[in-house]
Formats: C-alpha cells, structure tokens, sequence
C-alpha cells in the first residue's frame, strides 16, 4: 500500500525530520536512479491540538498572562516567552494542582478494580496510601510495542530499587497503555510490568494503570513531572504524548527520536542521545538504562528536591519555564496545520488550477510529453565526449576547475534532456552519499544534436566517485521523481 501511495501522490512526507529522513531511505528503490537524500519526500512534525490537551489550570495561567490573541497565533515563540513572566511558585502551585488531581483520579478511579483484580485489600489500601503527590512522579503511557521499549527501565531492578526507595528522593513510576490483540510481545511487556510492580520492593512506587483511554491520557500528561519516552533508535516515527505533556509543564526526558531530536533544548528537558554506541540491541538497552538511571541520580531528582524557602525548586521551575518558552510553540496543532500548507496544500492546490485550466490543457499536454520520452528515450545517443585527462585517470585535483563537454542527439526531443555530474562519497557504512551535482549548460545546437558543457571541481581532497546523469526535464513537473527516468553513464 505504501509503494502504492508513494507512486499515485505528488508528494510524500513524515511526520518528523528524522521520519521523513527514514522514509526516504526506506522508500529509495522506488525512484531509481536517486540517491535517498535527493528524493522528494519531506516531512512536517506532528503536533497536538492545544485547546484539547491543555488542562483548564493551565489554559487559564496562559490566559492571564499570554498575549490576548494567543489562540489565533499560539504557533508564534514571541507570545510563549511570557511564561518568563509568571512567577515561579504561581507555576509550581499550578503543578502541584495537577499533581493532586492525578493522584486523586487514580484512587478513586482504580481503587474498586484493583480491589478485584488484585486480592488482598490491605495490600491496596497500602497501594492508595503509598500513592504521593508530593513524589517526583514520572509518567510513561502509549501503545505497548516493542520499539517503544517500556521494559528498559527494569534492566537493573537492584539499582532501580535503590533509586524508588530513597526517602530523601521519592520518586514514582506510573505506567499505562494497551498492546494490540495481536502482539503477544506488547501483551508479555504489561505483565511483567504488573509483576514487578507487586514486588514489596516496588509496591506504591511502580503502578501500573489498567483500561488507558483518553480520559486517563489527559489525566497523566497533566498530572506527573516528567514523561519518559525510550523508544528504539530510529523507530519512533513523531510521538505525540510528550507534545501533550508539554503544555502542561510537564518536563520531557526521552531518547532523541521522533518530535523530541527536533524538540529538545538543553535545559529545557533531558535527552539520551540519538546514536547508538552497539549494534547488539541487548547491550545498546543495557547503556540506556545505565544512563537513565544516572540521570535520575545525579540529575533529576536533586534538581527537583532542592527547594527553597518557599518550598518550591527554582531550578524546577526554571526548567518547567523553558520547556514552555523554548519548545512548545513549535508543537502545536497550528504549527502543523501552516505547515501542511505552506509546504504541501497550498502547492498542489496551486497546482490543480494550473492543470485543470483550459479544459485539463496544461495536464494534456504533460501527458502528451510524458509518451514522446517514453518513446524516443532509449533511442537518445551520446555521440562525443570532452573529458580532461584527469577524469580519464582519476587524478583530479581538489580546488581546480576542469570543463567537461557532451554532445548527445535527443531524437527530437527538442531540449527536453538535462545532464549534470554527480560526486559522491563513501560513508564507514558502506553507503553512498552525495557530495555535490555540477548541472550542464546547453551551449549549441546543431539539428537534434545538444552540445552540453559544464565547469567541475571538488572543493575538498578525498575518496570520490562521480557519473554522469541525463534526465527527461520538463518544467511543468513538480519535481524528478514523477517522472523517474534516468540514464547513467561515466
């Protein structure tokens, strides 16, 4: 289907940078003869709906000290800097609100349901008792797949024991989320979260929310500190969870994948950083979680719990203020939307009335153009070629311009050919990659036959490999690759 879709739309996009850069990787061998760089998939970064995932506290803070016509213009930085504004134990009190609120959600919400799944009822009173709004408590609530590794966390249970039992630093894990009917792996993740969950060790300190919808989702990315996010490198296509939480203070600390590698600003957030140190996965979870837990320690918590006399962390809210500034005008639902029109609507609306004019006249006459190509490009003939030595032997020196000159016979085509050299290197990987395309220029014309010219050079010293590429050019198309044909040759 996606193949499919890829060669019926004029324009293809993820929905991150990183995702769009992935898909036009995965999505190469469909336009042959391009490099995956040079393809025309892009990309706009999701974001989420404001007035929606913004708690009412919240919207009314941004109310009284955003500019009036916020709403209209929520995508602008330069309203979102008035954060800086409000005072800090105004947008500490606000977390606190919140945080009561989650909390309070939770015992009257899951009380009788763990009641009955759970057994013994001392141990749940227990649980209630141990649920603490004044906890640092961090939130990690999504689709249960694989990728999204929920069970990172666990890999060290001696040391995450150490970090929940802390009484100088309390911290709490909540967990929520569903995995698909089907996906035994994502189903397996939740139990053994559950199981360790009723551990003595981790009872009251890693919960774990059943029967997670929209009304729970509010509830959570408005209600903890933190939003864990550990998906694997570089399968988290955007992610939006984060994005909610977001508007609501919530600080994000999540491996730089998705939203969050466009996202993250230091000292607005924590990042586990987007390369991979081992090829084996195993090893590569193991390093994660040794950081996580390190940034807990060392970090985090004594971030938050160094509070002052007021009894609020500035350093907090310093963090919780930047966030805001920083990030979240860049993640909104109207973000998304201009962009979506100016990269992509708005271009093919533009386009349509350009081919539909006139009945349908400029379409017709692409199509028409499309079959004499298609009819006379393998007959296109290269009759002479001017190359300098040092093409011919490789020796090409980097900083010196060199004139390379090809004569070819389109056929009739009648100037509908372009040719340009391509330069590439090798990356350790064993990938190629573009360096530079040097276009040529038609300087003569003889009958059906071209006479192209360009002026080459390497502006670095290095391993190169360069080729000759000759395409159809028309410029009515919205770009190369809706119409793939492509010849090479050296």
């Amino acid at each position: 289907m996606s193949v499919f879709a890829c060669n019926t739309s004029q324009e293809v996009n993820g929905v991150s940078w990183l995702h769009g850069k992935v898909s036009q990787e995965m999505f190469s061998s469909i336009w042959k003869g391009y490099f995956p760089e040079e393809n025309h998939v892009g990309y706009v970064t999701n974001g989420v709906h404001f007035p929606t995932w913004s708690a009412t506290e919240w919207k009314k803070l941004y109310g009284k000290y955003f500019d009036e016509n916020f709403l209209q213009d929520q995508s602008n930085p330069n309203i979102w800097k008035a954060i800086y504004d409000v005072p800090d134990d105004e947008i500490w009190n606000t977390r606190m609100t919140m945080k009561k609120k989650l909390v309070d959600y939770i015992r009257k919400q899951f009380r009788d349901t763990w009641l009955k799944n759970q057994g013994d009822p001392s141990r749940i009173v227990s649980l209630m008792d141990k649920i603490n709004p004044n906890a640092l408590l961090i939130g990690f609530g999504r689709r249960f797949a694989t990728y999204k590794r929920a069970h990172l966390l666990f890999t060290d249970l001696d040391r995450l024991s150490k970090i929940v039992n802390n009484p100088d630093y309390p911290v709490q894990f909540l967990f929520t989320g569903k995995a698909h009917p089907n996906d035994g792996a994502g189903q397996g993740l939740i139990k053994r979260i559950i199981e360790i969950s009723r551990r003595p060790e981790f009872l009251g300190k890693i919960i774990f929310l059943e029967n997670y919808d929209m009304q729970l989702a509010r509830r959570l990315v408005s209600g903890v500190d933190i939003w864990l996010n550990t998906p694997t490198r570089p399968l988290e296509a955007s992610g939006t969870s984060g994005e909610k939480a977001l508007m609501n203070g919530v600080v994000n600390f999540s491996v730089l994948d998705g939203w969050w590698l466009e996202g993250y600003r230091e000292g607005a957030g924590w990042a586990l950083t987007d390369k991979r140190t081992y090829q084996n996965q195993e090893h590569q979870d193991q390093l994660d979680a040794a950081t996580i837990y390190s940034i807990l320690e060392t970090e985090i918590l004594p971030l938050y719990y160094a509070r002052n006399k007021k009894g609020y962390s500035e350093g907090w809210v310093k963090v919780v203020k930047n966030s805001i500034a920083q990030i979240a005008p860049h993640y909104t639902m109207k973000r998304q939307l201009d962009d979506y029109y100016s990269k992509f609507y708005n271009k093919q609306a533009k386009r349509f009335r350009s081919l539909a004019a006139n009945d349908n006249a400029k379409a017709k006459a692409i199509a028409a153009w499309k079959e004499e190509v298609v009819s006379k490009w393998d007959s296109i003939e290269i009759v002479s070629s001017d190359k300098v030595e040092a093409f011919e032997n490789g020796d090409i020196e980097s900083g010196k311009d060199y004139t390379i000159t090809y004569v070819i016979d389109e056929k009739g085509l009648d100037d509908a050919v372009g040719l340009e050299m391509v330069t590439t290197y090798t990356t350790p990987d064993g990938k190629q990659h573009v360096y530079s395309v040097d276009p040529f220029s038609v300087i003569k014309k003889e009958g059906t036959q071209y006479t192209f010219q360009a002026v080459c050079s390497l502006s670095n010293a290095g391993s190169f490999k360069y080729a000759f590429r000759m395409y159809p050019k028309n410029p009515d198309l919205p770009h190369r690759q809706d119409f793939c044909y492509v010849r090479w040759f050296v």
